[in-house]
């Protein structure tokens, strides 16, 4: 029969074992791992380079455009609104009262000096008519008793006090025909039309707005004028200049303008007027431009992004903003060296707007630049390197 004691003992002594030699085992595979991280490392790339093969699917995400010259803007572009030019601008209401009879022309239609609007039938005029020839023929008479009196004196027949008093009568019934002639013709009635007061356009352009409806009743110092008549190639941009931009404006500057309706095309105007006076509470001085619109495609009340320009039309590189890649304090762009290589450069800003930054170096003229995809090329170029 064994001893207890030894049932107990072998059992220990051969886990012991097994231990030790779990021990001796993992410490010889940790010692080999250090061989296996000695592989020597690939070859990093060449800084700031990245290639890329023909047919490379990031090829595919890039848009590349050659970097161009514009004129360079003193400060970030300040908000604005497209107007009409009041210069070039008549509104047009009715002198008398009435009730509209005939419409003439509708928004959008191109009148010519004097072209006719719309008639109303305005018993004003009328009265005015009549008021005319009541003159006339009061000055008539007058102008035959002068005559007489002329004659008679002659004859010495009457006193001159008569001849003088007929001179008065004739010089009042003058006076009385002009003042009734001149009212007629600021109504300008329409030629044998009776009471229809005649409405025309005073200058050239288009019909911009029409507040006038058939049978609708009128009368002088209406809120709203019937129509408005503008010149729409000639426009304004009214920009409200903060206090710190005023040293840099003065008449003659030139401007570009830009508005959503064409995204990457700009316009060009010049300032005309510099406010007097700043609101006290925007801080704020109201600039007009002279805004040249040939084409007619732009409109006013147009919101619209106005930048000032350099005085002596100094030129700058400009690239899309999406051109630009940053890195801490510094910008850069992926330049395309040679195909499917491109090259991070470091760029200087002098200004930049929602659409384009303007650079003072770091690229020429010409220079082929990843327009789109930036990001793209600098995920890549973190990885290689």
């Amino acid at each position: 029969m064994s001893h207890p004691l030894r049932s107990y003992v072998l059992p220990v002594v051969a886990a012991v074992a097994l231990m030790v030699a779990a021990y001796y085992a993992g410490t010889t595979r940790t010692g080999s791992a250090p061989a296996a991280e000695a592989t020597p490392a690939p070859a990093a790339k060449t800084p700031n380079v990245l290639k890329f093969e023909a047919g490379a699917p990031q090829l595919a995400a890039l848009r590349i455009a050659a970097a161009e010259e514009a004129p360079l803007p003193v400060a970030e572009p300040l908000n604005g609104r497209i107007a009409y030019n009041e210069d070039a601008t008549a509104r047009i209401s009715s002198p008398v009262a009435g009730r509209i009879t005939s419409l003439k022309a509708v928004p959008g239609d191109r009148v010519a000096k004097g072209a006719l609007l719309a008639t109303i039938d305005a018993p004003d005029l009328a009265a005015a008519v009549a008021d005319l020839r009541k003159a006339e023929s009061d000055e008539l008479r007058k102008k035959l008793a002068m005559e007489r009196a002329q004659k008679l004196f002659d004859a010495e027949v009457v006193p001159r006090k008569d001849l003088e008093t007929a001179a008065a009568d004739q010089a009042a019934a003058r006076a009385e025909t002009g003042r009734a002639r001149l009212r007629l013709h600021n109504l300008a009635p329409e030629p044998g039309a009776g009471s229809g007061l005649a409405l025309r356009s005073p200058i050239s352009g288009v019909v911009a707005d029409r507040k006038a409806n058939p049978s609708m009743e009128v009368q002088p110092g209406m809120a709203e004028p019937l129509f408005v008549v503008t010149d729409l190639t000639r426009l304004w941009v009214l920009v409200d200049l903060p206090e710190r931009y005023l040293s840099k404006v003065s008449t003659g500057l030139d401007v570009t303008v830009a508005v959503d309706a064409y995204p990457g095309e700009t316009f060009r105007a010049r300032v005309a007027r510099v406010g007097q006076v700043m609101d006290p509470v925007s801080r704020r001085v109201q600039v007009r431009c002279d805004l040249p619109n040939p084409e007619g495609v732009l409109k006013p009340e147009m919101f619209a992004r106005v930048s000032l320009l350099t005085r002596d039309g100094r030129q700058a590189l400009r690239v899309p903003g999406s051109a630009l890649v940053t890195e801490g304090l510094f910008s850069y762009v992926f330049v395309e060296s040679a195909t499917g290589t491109f090259t991070r450069r470091k760029v200087d800003l002098s200004v930049q707007d929602r659409e384009y930054a303007y650079l003072g170096g770091g690229i020429t003229r010409g220079e082929r630049v990843v327009v789109s995809g930036a990001l793209l090329l600098q995920s890549e170029l973190a990885a290689a390197q």
